[in-house]
Parts: C-alpha cells; structure tokens; sequence
C-alpha cells in the first residue's frame, strides 16, 4: 500500500472509530468574527490535535462518511499548525472550508484525495 493511501485509509478508521461532535452548524455565524460557516464544523471525540482538543473535522454533503480531503491550516497569530479532516465533502465544498483558513493571519492548502469519484461525489 502506497504511503498515501495509507494515510487516507487510516483517516479514514480514525473517523470510523470516532463520534463527531458537530459544534458550529452550517450556517452559523462565527462567535468572533464577521462570517458564516459554510459547512458543518467539529471535531472527533476522543482525538487530540496540536491545540489539545479534538481533531477538526468539516462535514460536507456527500451521503458517505469518508474522509475525501484536509486542510493543513497555519495561524501565525495564534501560533499554530493543524490538520483538519474534510469528511463526505465535495471538490466545492472542500474549497468552502478552504476559504475560511484564508483571512487575516491564517493560511491553508488543500490535500484533495482521488477517490475515483468525480469531483468527490456519491457514485
């Protein structure tokens, strides 16, 4: 098995294995700042990212609960670095969340996984 798809099959078993506590709905305004979250956001109970809380997780449209991309987010302000789960979201969807790992003092860059799927969809 590739190093890549290891990573990804074992994102995968970490999602399976794990209740994910969705705490900012889609739609929801952000409790500090000016915006809107285009996607469910949480985390999986019983993880631990960098920041000591559980790993990050946006939760997209797609039926199924794999893990189809993440985003590798910097905040220089907050002094951190963090790997955030994109589970059952579309090509669309993952550039959403993206988006919001692009203001201010953050950055973030996409890691899309090829699923044999068109663009992330449900087959």
């Amino acid at each position: 098995m590739e190093q890549r798809d290891r990573f990804w099959a074992l994102a995968d078993e970490l999602v399976a294995k794990s209740e994910l506590v969705i705490e900012r709905p889609r739609g929801s305004a952000h409790p500090r700042w000016q915006t809107v979250y285009p996607l469910d956001y949480g985390f999986l109970a019983g993880t631990r990212a960098m920041d000591d809380g559980g790993i990050d997780v946006w939760r997209g449209s797609l039926s199924h609960s794999s893990v189809t991309g993440a985003i590798a987010a910097v905040d220089v302000l907050k002094g951190d670095a963090e790997l955030k789960l994109l589970v059952g979201c579309t090509r669309a969807e993952a550039e959403e969340a993206l988006a919001m790992h692009l203001r201010g003092s953050q950055a973030g860059m996409l890691l899309w996984r090829e699923m044999g799927r068109e663009e992330g969809t449900d087959t």
